[in-house]
Order: structure tokens, then sequence, then C-alpha cells
């Protein structure tokens, strides 16, 4: 348990009604702020409070320095049913496709996604945005100013994750390899 109590309360159950309450992703700084505790001591209890979550119907998400509560991945399926909610939206191979070199590569430009796809994927990039998956992140100093693209805690929801960190490793085959190869000969 941490050091730091209110009320009999552990700083960790402190943090966990806090984030309970909170509508959106909160910085670290003002979870510290509205305890007066160091931040030093909201990382400490959020890892406490991370433990206790492991096993049960919630999870901690961590994106950009803010943190939420959400539910298990493993409970998307039941929470619709109860809620009534419609199945989720499936993305096509080609959404599905820019996504993943967003998650990578954040942030990235279009012209950048389009030179690997090889084709243009405004409309993918369009269809994206609307899902929440991406969101507009800045520009660039180059030729034109294009628009960065980078994943959203939407996103990190939809597929289950906690932080962009826990994205599986990318893999090259042989076959990527002789690709690139014909590429540049």
């Amino acid at each position: 348990m941490s050091e730091i109590e209110t009320s009999g309360l552990p700083l960790s159950v402190q943090l966990e009604g806090l984030l309970f309450v909170a509508a959106e992703p909160v910085p670290l700084a003002h979870l510290a702020e509205a305890l007066d505790v160091n931040s030093t001591l909201v990382e400490a209890a959020l890892g406490e409070l991370e433990t206790t979550l492991a096993n049960r119907g919630l999870r901690l998400q961590r994106f950009s320095g803010r943190v939420q509560l959400t539910t298990a991945p493993h409970l998307a399926e039941a929470i619709e049913r109860f809620l009534g909610l419609e199945a989720t939206t499936r993305l096509s191979r080609a959404a599905l496709e820019t996504l993943a070199m967003i998650a990578y590569q954040q942030p990235i430009t279009r012209p950048q996604i389009d030179s690997v796809r090889g084709v243009n994927s405004e409309s993918m990039l369009k269809s994206l945005l609307n899902k929440g998956l991406i969101f507009e992140s800045g520009r660039t100093e180059g030729p034109g100013r294009p628009i960065l693209y980078s994943t959203t805690p939407e996103f990190l929801q939809h597929f289950g994750l906690s932080s962009i960190t826990e994205l599986p490793p990318l893999e090259f085959t042989e076959s990527d390899n002789s690709h690139d190869d014909m590429l540049k000969g």
C-alpha cells in the first residue's frame, strides 16, 4: 500500500475513484494536484492500481502522459450486448493497412503512407478519422506542410491495448526483403 493515505484510503484507491469519475484521460500532474501529492507518488500508486486491476473487469490505459480507467478488452462483446450496442464495425484490409502504418510510424503524413501503399489513402484516412481511431497531430515543416497523423486513445481501446508500446514488434520475412530489392532495382 502507498504511504500516503487520506481519510483512511490508500492513494491507489483515491486515484481509482478520481479516474472512475473522470470523463476523459487525465494528466498525471492533474491527479497529483488534486490529491496534493507529487507525481512520483501518483505513478507508484497507479502501478499498485494496475496490479490490483490485472484480473478484474477494468484496466488502466495510458496515452500521451494521461491515464484513464477502461473496461477490460475481453469484456467488449458482453458489454456490447448489455448496452444493446451494434456490433463494432469491421475495418477493411485497406483501413487496417493504413492504420497499422500510422500506429507504427506515428506521426506520419499522407504522402508517406501513399508512397508505401502505392495508392491514394485519402479516403482511408477520412474513414479512420471519422471512426476516431486517428487524429491530425500537427503539420510538418516541409513543402506544403502536410498533415501528420497519429493514433487516438480510442485506437488503444479498439485493439485492447493499454499503451502504444504494447504493439507487437514488426517482423520482416524473406519475401519482404526481396520486395524491397525489386523496388530499389
